[in-house]
């Protein structure tokens, strides 16, 4: 009895030294594994790398100019983790030497908003072959030496423009028939597709000719000498179609100088808010439609960089890259929903 007592005391001894290894063991593989979830929940949450983002535009010298330099660098201050270098130019020498400049600087992408399509395309390939990623903003270069584009819908905006400008001539005369001049852009893909989608809409329409057709290059100064010249040759008008709203507020100055407000109306874009007190107020000449083209791409073009420097892609999608190509809605603001538009906190 003795040695069977001694016996099974020895085996509750081994077992207890058993037990106590392995909940030794589980309790650092427990321990092991909440460690390895720690670092790997600090990982994912650990604050993204330190970047500089070169930004490149022209000068604000019109108040859709001016609102989008505002948007980027307000954009790049929200984050802490980004360095940005803000150029301007007035011509594309000036803007091609400040990227060259950014290039040398070795920042990690670069934000463009061409002055011009084709003077700046070199300068976007230049980008290409030192491995920079590229957002361009608004007006297009011509190569796909790019990693994305942000812009607003500009053949929508010129064959939305041609459809008000029809069915307001309709209303007027009773049928699509009339003298229209034309107030364009500054050479660029914006001034190309604003007057082919346009033009595609009122060739439908053999009855509307567009009797002028001038540069105003984006400002209300030169748009208001374009529309003098053209009011001197052109003894009857009965509609303008302005690429941009800011002209817009040069060329009605124009027409109300050459007292023939009561003559003509026009189609316009860019979604200013003086252009929507001019609606509101009924001023004459009417504006009858302003498309929207939101300086906010400025700001939506830096937020895209950090995410593709980040290795990100756009909230609430599936994908994990940035889109090549990204297109805005132009949306039309008539008399009739100007007061859901209007706002004064507004930067244009």
């Amino acid at each position: 009895m003795k040695k069977r007592s001694l016996t099974l005391l020895a085996i509750v001894l081994v077992l207890s030294v058993v037990l106590a290894a392995c909940n030794n063991k589980n309790e650092k593989a427990s321990a092991n594994e909440e460690s390895s979830k720690s670092s790997g929940s600090e990982q994912a949450d650990a604050p993204a790398g330190n970047y500089t983002i070169g930004i490149s535009l022209p000068s604000a010298d019109h108040g859709w100019m001016g609102a989008l330099i505002s948007n980027a660098k307000a954009e790049a201050e929200k984050h802490s983790n980004i360095k940005s270098i803000v150029y301007t130019a007035k011509d594309p020498a000036k803007q091609t030497s400040d990227i060259e400049d950014l290039i040398t600087k070795k920042v990690d992408a670069i934000v463009m908003l061409p002055i011009e399509s084709a003077a700046m395309t070199p300068a976007a390939d230049k980008i290409a072959k030192a491995g920079i990623p590229l957002i361009v903003i608004d007006r297009a270069v011509n190569s796909e030496n790019y990693r994305t584009y942000i812009g607003g819908d500009n053949y929508g905006i010129g064959y939305g423009d041609a459809k008000y400008l029809v069915e307001d001539l309709i209303k007027r005369k009773g049928k699509a028939e009339g003298k229209v001049v034309e107030i364009s852009g500054v050479p660029s893909s914006v001034t190309d597709l604003r007057s082919q989608g346009f033009r595609d809409y009122i060739k439908e329409y053999p009855g509307i000719q567009i009797v002028a057709s001038q540069p105003g290059d984006f400002t209300r100064e030169k748009a208001l000498k374009a529309m003098e010249n053209i009011l001197q040759a052109n003894k009857e008008i009965d509609a303008v179609y302005s690429q941009d709203d800011d002209m817009t507020v040069g060329i009605v100055q124009a027409i109300k100088d050459a007292k023939r407000q009561d003559e003509m109306f026009i189609v316009s874009s860019g979604g200013m808010q003086e252009i929507y007190k001019m609606m509101k107020e009924k001023a004459k000449p009417e504006v009858v439609v302003s498309l929207t083209y939101s300086p906010t791409m400025g700001g939506s073009a830096v937020s895209l960089a950090s995410l593709i420097l980040e290795g990100k892609g756009m909230g609430g999608t599936w994908e994990k890259s940035v889109p090549h190509h990204i297109v805005l809605e132009a949306t039309p603001v008539t008399p009739v929903n100007v007061d859901k538009f209007l706002n004064p906190d507004s930067k244009y």
